[in-house]
């Protein structure tokens, strides 16, 4: 699909734009709309043929046009002219936490700084100390940032490992000659983030596997190509392996290279413990010399002959799960299909794209019984936060769809900003009046351990908050987690009955798999929660239940797995 590319270019456009100073509104424009495209399920190009580009919020006219431009020609001729009139490493900049445009401009008019690796020379060397008031805690700050931004080039996110992942299953699943066809390693584990993608394919013909795999279009480069094995580097630098499987084989080969490296340890243990071997072409039994292969068709088989319960891919990380097998006592994980409605959506009442209406139109395609439309409060102003006045015109709008709809609910709530000491954007006498109140921080991210402490727990304390968002803050690529004392958190949320939010943009993912689990083990209930801003990024729920797997949350720990009335009632304990 062209959409991430063109998002991509978007982008680009608006931070070049930023650079030189450009008209904000216009920036913004090109912002939005590469959000907007970014979070489309469908290919833009099929969008062009229905003339529906005017449909994605955000795209009018001219932009519709320029999206055409690059579909047609493979460019964007104002973007390429835009790249010639700044140095072509300056944009990187803007990617590192605490440089915005006039900075990056300053840094290259000042020090001739025209990408990231002359900034983090100049900054190692002090230069940077002095300049515009740049502070030792900020030239801190911005090594920290460009360690990140190293780190991201070196893992990608797990939905663009699973969109890349599903370009090379599409295309092969298409031959004849392919009989199984499966993702393994951390994807299938679906870690947070993945550093390349493992396929494993049983063929008859492996030569046609792999003529196919090395010429799907997204290929820039083949590292190798064999009968067994090839790997190729996408046009994204993303390293992608095929590797075709005996069908006798093929559970054997799925475990082992599904399994973290000391889960693969353990297992291979406790099978020599029974006089078994385990390898990625089956399991043996061993008697002095000899080895007899028992079984390695089906992953199921293979547990069986082992004495021990299927363990899912989500727990093979060795954190106690083979212990847990052992006495047949491991959860029964939450599905997708337990959840009974998404409560964190924003819509065009702050910066969502879309209406009340047409949120509940698709969430009632998805099967859900109710969404929760939790708009930013009024001090956020980048984000449209609603203003009192308006929160209360949102009520009414809400309670009147209420009255139209049949077996379905939509939820007046609010995203509730948590300020720098600890206080609500709403007074009480208007947060009381929500059905579902969500707080989280948005601003004073470098604040002391102590203090952004402090402030979640204080809104932990408020008898009107029902949710705290995001708890730790992370964004991938952008910024880690913030420093917290989640125990302190964890304990204070228990003693108020207040929720924890399993945030599944694919950005966030926060809470993690580790703390999921450590609030689940503390009694603290959680909500998985999609914080979408456009329709197509309600379908992100499954990245946030994957998060509850790992953390190894059941159907009772999450609240919106509840009936209508069920959470209702909790809500309003």
């Amino acid at each position: 699909m062209k959409n991430l590319e063109i998002a991509e270019i978007f982008k680009e456009i608006a931070q070049i734009l930023e650079i030189k100073g450009d008209n904000p509104f216009r920036i913004r424009a090109y912002e939005k709309a590469a959000q907007n495209i970014e979070g489309l399920t469908e290919d833009i190009e099929s969008l062009i043929k229905e003339e529906k580009l005017e449909t994605i919020p955000g795209i009018g006219k001219d932009l519709a046009e320029k999206i055409k431009e690059i579909i047609k020609t493979g460019k964007l001729k104002q973007y390429e002219d835009l790249k010639k009139s700044i140095p072509v490493g300056l944009v990187d900049l803007l990617n590192i936490p605490g440089i915005g445009p006039k900075t990056a401009k300053l840094l290259y008019e000042k020090l001739k700084v025209k990408d990231i690796l002359e900034l983090e020379k100049k900054a190692k060397e002090g230069r940077l100390l002095g300049l515009f008031g740049i502070k030792e805690k900020t030239v801190k700050n911005i090594l920290k940032g460009i360690e990140l931004l190293k780190k991201g080039k070196e893992r990608m996110p797990l939905a663009q490992a699973i969109a890349t992942a599903d370009i090379f299953l599409n295309a092969l699943k298409e031959l004849k000659e392919v009989e199984l066809i499966s993702v393994a390693g951390s994807l299938r584990r679906r870690k947070e983030t993945i550093r390349d993608i493992d396929i494993l394919v049983t063929s008859k013909k492996p030569n046609r596997v792999m003529d196919t795999f090395v010429q799907i279009p997204i290929v820039k480069e083949v590292l190798a190509k064999g009968p067994t094995k090839s790997s190729v580097l996408t046009k994204d630098d993303i390293q992608v392996d095929v590797r075709v499987i005996q069908s006798k084989s093929f559970g054997a080969a799925l475990l082992y290279f599904t399994g973290s490296k000391n889960f693969n340890i353990k297992l291979r243990q406790l099978a020599l413990k029974r006089n078994l071997k385990i390898n990625e072409y089956g399991l043996f039994s061993v008697k002095g010399e000899k080895e007899k292969w028992l079984t390695g068709r089906r992953e199921e088989e293979i547990f069986k002959f082992l004495g021990i319960a299927f363990i899912v891919p989500e727990l093979r990380e060795d954190f106690g799960e083979i212990e847990v097998a052992l006495e047949n006592k491991l959860p029964h994980l939450i599905e997708i299909s337990d959840i009974k409605g998404d409560i964190h959506i924003h819509s065009k009442w702050s910066d969502g794209g879309n209406t009340v209406e047409e949120l509940v139109e698709v969430a009632k395609k998805k099967g859900y019984s109710y969404i929760a439309i939790t708009d930013h409060s009024q001090s956020l102003k980048v984000a449209g936060g609603v203003s009192v006045k308006d929160m209360y015109r949102k009520k009414d709008e809400i309670e009147k769809l209420n009255k139209r709809l049949k077996d379905f609910r939509v939820f007046f709530g609010t995203e509730v900003d948590i300020d720098s000491e600890g206080n609500l954007d709403y007074k009480d006498n208007l947060l009381k009046e929500c059905e579902i109140v969500i707080a989280a921080i948005h601003t004073g991210f470098k604040q002391s351990k102590e203090l952004l402490t402090k402030r979640i727990t204080k809104a932990c304390q408020n008898k009107y908050v029902h949710i705290i968002a995001h708890p730790t803050g992370k964004l991938w690529g952008v910024r880690d987690a913030y420093e917290i004392d989640l125990d302190s958190i964890l304990k204070v949320a228990k003693d108020n009955g207040k929720i924890l939010e399993i945030n599944a943009f694919p950005q966030r993912l926060d809470l993690n798999d580790v703390n999921s689990r450590k609030a689940k083990q503390e009694g603290v209930l959680l909500a998985i929660s999609t914080d979408a801003h456009l329709v197509p990024q309600l379908d992100t729920m499954d990245l946030g239940v994957s998060i509850a797997r790992r953390g190894w949350l059941e159907k009772k720990d999450v609240i919106n797995t509840l009936a209508t009335d069920e959470l209702l009632k909790l809500l309003k304990k």
